[in-house]
């Protein structure tokens, strides 16, 4: 198996297995991530999703060897296997559940567009992060929206164009990386984002990554405003806005809080 999968308390963990080539991806670990993401964004049962590397690296990107290959294969092939890229990052991007990534090592390419897919992502102080592909001759195409959402397009600008590496430290200046922590400090970086996320409503949760998405998409003008007043006032009336404003006036935990 190219992707290893662990459940702990809501918290679905999926952590690319390819040390061998730094997790660089291939049609085998991108159908896999794509089913289990799938697989969290319709559960009823996760809270959240974690993105992790196994080894030294996060992900190298696409597997070098596997796109040689490519060239063997027909121009509907190549486009099928460039959509199911372009899925996996559209996946991981709309999924229900919040996405954290925790990356280390290098973090190129395809691993950039992964990170910048999730709603937060934790970096190793080490780590290193690149938008390689024009050295190899070819375009960050399928990452681009993400990558320039969270950077902005200034910023992609330069990092595309030069394909040069920067630091976990420029990452975070950048606005792809959130948190930055010692190798010793990882794990319980993300146990403290995991148990706030769980204070959350699931409900809420879905809702704001949805409510993001059409802010930054759209003018703000009166035909906006009048769709997130709509959007409130159902929210304040439903089972799940009741139950929290009920708790927070009654000094109680509301039914959906967990523990890690």
């Amino acid at each position: 198996m190219s992707l290893k999968t662990e459940q702990n308390n809501q918290v679905l963990t999926l952590t690319l297995s390819r040390p061998e080539v730094s997790n660089a991806f291939n049609s085998e670990l991108i159908e896999q991530l794509n089913e289990s993401v799938l697989m969290a964004h319709n559960s009823d049962d996760l809270r959240a999703v974690v993105l992790r590397g196994e080894g030294k690296n996060f992900s190298a990107g696409a597997d070098l060897s596997w796109m040689l290959s490519m060239k063997d294969l027909s121009t509907d092939d190549n486009v099928k296997d460039a959509k199911d890229l372009a899925s996996l990052m559209y996946n991981v991007a709309h999924c229900r559940k919040p996405v954290i990534a925790v990356v280390q090592g290098a973090v190129m390419g395809g691993g950039v567009g992964l990170a910048a897919c999730a709603d937060i992502v934790i970096a190793e102080e080490k780590a290193f992060f690149a938008l390689s592909e024009t050295r190899l001759g070819l375009s960050p195409a399928t990452i681009s929206p993400f990558v320039v959402n969270a950077m902005g397009a200034r910023q992609a600008n330069r990092y595309m164009l030069t394909g040069e590496r920067f630091s976990a430290a420029k990452a975070m200046a950048l606005g792809l990386v959130h948190e930055v922590a010692s190798q010793a400090e990882l794990n319980s970086q993300l146990e403290s984002i995991v148990t706030h996320l769980l204070q959350g409503g699931p409900a809420s949760h879905r809702k704001i990554k949805k409510l993001i998405r059409d802010v930054n998409a759209r003018p703000v003008d009166e035909e906006l405003m009048d769709n997130l007043a709509w959007r409130i006032a159902n929210q304040r009336v439903s089972e799940e806005g009741q139950e929290g404003l009920s708790a927070f006036l009654e000094k109680r935990s509301p039914n959906w809080r967990s523990e890690m």
